[in-house]
């Protein structure tokens, strides 16, 4: 087996081992979102796992003697030279070099808007709070304790009055 094969099935198990699964499956909201979670990691898996089996195992070396035998000596030196002839070429990543900048610039992208989606979520939460709260209280409280909670309706209608606007 090539070192490259070693290196592959090395690389898939540590990214495997990275990814923080249960972690992102906490994130979904949608059951359609779960799903397709579901089947992400399942496809990732049977890849990691081929990977594994296929790059990790090294090639059982051939058996020249037992060919000899059987087939005659002349015969398996021609296909001996010719298997040890071969040269497989070694695989030059061109790819990686050119999209690793993108890469990257998108992963900060991404923790960027990470980062504003929990403030806004942060914000949308205060106000389901406030919102629930005023639910509880809103059939006892007055118009006061609502302006007092929200000075910008109470500037409305004031102006409203001031300006002798009534609606109409």
């Amino acid at each position: 087996m090539s070192g490259n094969g070693k290196k592959v099935a090395d690389l898939a198990v540590k990214a495997g081992k990275a990814i923080d699964w249960d972690g992102m499956a906490k994130m979904l909201v949608s059951e359609e979102a779960r799903k397709e979670f579901a089947t992400l990691r399942r496809t990732f898996e049977d890849v990691n796992h081929q990977l594994q089996t296929k790059f990790s195992q090294e090639p059982q070396p051939i058996d020249w003697e037992y060919y000899r035998k059987g087939i005659g000596s002349k015969v398996v030196d021609m296909y001996k030279e010719a298997y040890e002839s071969i040269e497989i070429p070694k695989y030059v990543d061109t790819v990686t070099p050119e999209y690793k900048p993108k890469f990257d610039a998108l992963v900060v992208e991404l923790k960027e808007a990470e980062q504003a989606s929990l403030k806004e979520s942060e914000r949308i939460e205060k106000e389901i709070a406030e919102l629930k709260e005023m639910k509880k209280k809103i059939s006892t409280m007055t118009a006061d304790e609502y302006f007092e909670k929200h000075p910008e309706v109470k500037q409305k209608f004031d102006d409203e009055i001031r300006n002798d606007y009534w609606g109409y």
